[in-house]
Order: structure tokens, then sequence, then C-alpha cells
């Protein structure tokens, strides 16, 4: 399902809509969200990367994942996570387009066991973003000018979302995780921010 661009005047207000998705998104839901205890309490914006299988870009199978959709014959590595029940909010694809799983008013399940400045669960607070890539791999320019754009509009609808408060899942989740990697720009992304 593809949503409609709002007029060039509403262009940069209204990007997320009241059932929080995100109008420059293609949306296709994942069953695998659950209701936040407190939506008034979104406050982190977590960056992540994905590819399936590991190293490959392209094809359905992010998208497959995170609908609980997975063929594990298709390759070895998905048998190992077959049985995963994960999502994040919104892929970024090499290309630049963005994909919406799961509204933001919802919990997303990206994060895993995690913590943010003492705070656990960063799934009842945070946002997920995947970008489609590895720890080893530079970002396209595509995927850096749609996240610059994502979260701004993420930091407009969701206040207590400061630069601060942006953080890879390898700072949340550290003994277990490293990305978005150390090829991902930092300085280059919130400098670009609004």
């Amino acid at each position: 399902m593809q949503r409609n661009n709002r007029n060039k005047g509403q262009e940069n207000q209204n990007l997320i809509d009241a059932q929080g998705w995100y109008c420059h998104a293609r949306l296709v839901p994942s069953p695998h969200y659950d209701t936040r205890s407190d939506p008034s309490d979104i406050s982190l914006l977590v960056i992540h990367n994905i590819s399936l299988p590991p190293g490959q870009f392209g094809g359905p199978y992010i998208e497959d994942f995170f609908l609980g959709k997975l063929d594990a014959s298709v390759h070895p590595f998905f048998k190992v996570i077959e049985n995963l029940r994960v999502s994040a909010h919104c892929l970024i694809r090499r290309n630049g387009e963005v994909v919406q799983f799961v509204p933001f008013d919802a919990r997303a399940w990206h994060a895993g066991v995690s913590s943010f400045a003492g705070r656990d669960k960063c799934n009842d607070y945070s946002i997920g973003i995947e970008l489609e890539g590895s720890d080893y791999v530079a970002y396209t320019d595509e995927q850096y000018l749609s996240l610059q754009r994502l979260t701004n509009a993420l930091t407009r609808h969701y206040p207590q979302i400061t630069p601060s408060r942006i953080t890879g899942h390898q700072y949340i989740a550290p003994l277990r995780k490293s990305d978005p990697g150390l090829v991902f720009d930092w300085r280059r992304f919130k400098n670009a921010l609004s």
C-alpha cells in the first residue's frame, strides 16, 4: 500500500498521520508489534542495519522477515532466524525508499535486551529505523537523505526525541549488537538535521 504525498503546502508538517504512519512511506503492516504502555513516552530513535541474506542487498527477504513469512529453505542463514518475531518501524532501502511496518505510536520489536541512559526495555519508548546495509559497506546518499527527512518528521512529531536521544543499536545493546556500524557517518547525519 503506497501513501500519496501531500501537497507542497503541507510538506513540512503533518508528515505523520493520526494513525502513526509516515506519508512518504510504502506501508507494509507487520503483525510483530504490540501497544505501548505509554504512547506519550516516545523519546528515543534507534538506528539499525539489516541485510538478508547477510551482506546481500535487494530482494524481498527483509520484508518477509518482518512479516513472519521468511522461507527458511531459500538460504542457510534463514534457518537460524526463521522463528524470530522481529519488526522495526521503518526500513530505508539502498535507493532511499522508506518502507513502514509498524505505526510509530505502537511498539515495534527491534531493540531486544537494551538500555539507554540507565533505562531498560528501549522498545517501550523508542522508534526503530533499519537501514538496508551492513557494518562494513558505506550507506548510500539516498539513504542518508531519506533518514534525514524521516528523522526531521519524527522529531517534530515527537519532540522528546532530541539530538542527544538519537542513537545506534550498538550503543543500547553493546555486548550483543554492532549496527549501524563504524561506517555509519553520525556527523554527516546529525549535521543535516534541522
